[in-house]
């Protein structure tokens, strides 16, 4: 066991243990030859084993390829009693997961300030072909000055190097593991996107996605399924964390994007816009009618969740400037511009139950100041739980308006709102987009 005033590798001497990572024990130390504070993390007596040394050593050399001021840096690989040791950037500060324990859930302002930080190391990370593999509210440090920072690398794998894990154990934390790494999928960039997003979910809520069930396996099952229980907090943010929250890793923005998505929450911008994932063609469909129908092409049923979830959007209307006219013998008339589109997709369903995603884009030539979402109500379903939007239901339809956050969407802005209803998963309604007066 490493003692108080051991000294490491005639240079770093052990001052207080401050906390355990992924691999070891982490003290803060002073490097005597550079007078400053440092951090080391030595490995467990009972992590010692050929394959442990390789982790440490393999944790030193991914780590050392990423300089980020928003990620712990690496300074120096050092034996000590025939082991590895890393020294590490030393970061006053507490875990975001302690924070959330002492505070429970965080304002939104400070979750988007510290999700932008840390996805700004992510992309780097990525940028630099590192995949983390465990992100979450453990590996996440605050500073009192607001600054944040990833750290514990000590499961990450760079793309085109090995691993000295087993391949049959699944690694990182259950709780803000993405579905396809908890069904024993390797790790992509895109698992690290959906672990950030379970990880800031896990700050605003107060509780992770999945719930925190003491039973592992209970756990595991449920992130398989992706049953993320549905936020009780709205706005912008809840917006950004449900699109690093969906199950199908083809529709998660990547870290760059999720960076610039979670910077606009932070500066109370408009989000900006993601390009579609999927691939699938519009097909606009010309019709002298009030309302005209956009069918998704090119394989509109796409497969999450473990279901069908059938995307269709419908585009609402406006009188503008942009006309088309049809003329008979006694009046020209004008067929109305569209303003907005509105895509509907079930993200999830289970028995008697089903989540759904509308997302709603402003294809007029001006900005739009509100916008309002319609379909026909399916017989016997109930909207028990609705998020960014305001909802009127009656026998025959359902109505959505925007919420006070996201009524302006700019020319090509989008926005989502979701809902969990109740009954079985119908097919997928006609929707339609309009401006609000």
């Amino acid at each position: 066991m490493p003692e108080q005033g051991e000294v490491i590798a005639e240079r770093y001497r052990l001052m207080s243990p401050i906390g355990h990572g992924s691999m070891g024990d982490v003290w803060q130390a002073r490097d005597e030859r550079l007078g400053r504070v440092i951090a080391v993390k030595l490995l467990n007596a009972d992590r010692r084993s050929p394959d442990a040394v390789a982790q440490m050593l393999r944790e030193g050399r991914v780590a050392a390829r990423l300089r980020h001021p928003f990620a712990i840096s690496v300074y120096d690989v050092v034996e000590h009693g025939g082991k590895p040791c890393l020294v590490l950037e030393y970061l006053p500060s507490r875990s975001l997961a302690a924070l959330i324990a002492e505070q429970g859930a965080l304002r939104p302002d400070v979750v988007a300030a510290v999700g932008r930080q840390i996805a700004a190391a992510l992309a780097a990370a990525h940028a630099e072909g590192i995949v983390h593999r465990d992100v979450s509210t453990f590996n996440v440090l605050l500073a009192q000055d607001g600054i944040a920072k990833i750290t514990d690398f000590g499961i990450a794998r760079a793309v085109g190097e090995g691993t000295v894990t087993d391949a049959r154990v699944i690694v990182g934390t259950p709780a803000f593991l993405a579905p396809e790494v908890a069904a024993g999928e390797a790790a992509t960039f895109a698992s690290d996107v959906f672990s950030l997003g379970a990880t800031l979910y896990a700050a605003l809520e107060g509780t992770p996605p999945f719930g925190s069930d003491e039973n592992p396996y209970a756990l595991l099952q449920r992130v398989v399924r992706a049953e993320v229980t549905p936020p009780r907090s709205s706005g912008p943010l809840v917006e950004v964390l449900l699109r690093l929250l969906r199950r199908d890793v083809a529709e998660r923005p990547t870290m760059a994007e999720a960076h610039k998505m979670l910077a606009a929450v932070a500066e109370g911008l408009p989000l900006p816009e993601v390009a579609p994932k999927t691939g699938t063609r519009l097909l606009r469909v010309r019709r002298y009618r009030p309302r005209r129908v956009i069918a998704l092409v090119a394989g509109a049923a796409v497969l999450v969740a473990g279901g069908i979830a059938i995307g269709t959007f419908v585009q609402g209307e406006r009188l503008g400037s942009a006309q088309a006219t049809s003329t008979t013998t006694s009046a020209t008339t004008t067929a109305p511009a569209t303003v907005c589109e509105a895509r509907y997709g079930v993200t999830n369903s289970w028995p008697g139950g089903y989540q759904v995603e509308v997302t709603v884009r402003n294809t007029g030539p001006r900005g739009l100041t509100g916008w309002t979402v319609t379909w026909q109500a399916p017989a016997g379903h109930t909207i028990g739980n609705l998020w960014n939007g305001t909802l009127t239901q009656n026998a025959s339809a359902v109505t959505v308006t925007n919420a006070g956050h996201n009524a302006v969407l700019p020319t090509g802005g989008t926005t989502t709102f979701g809902f969990v209803a109740a009954g079985p998963e119908p097919a997928s309604p006609s929707v339609t987009c309009s401006e609000a007066n």
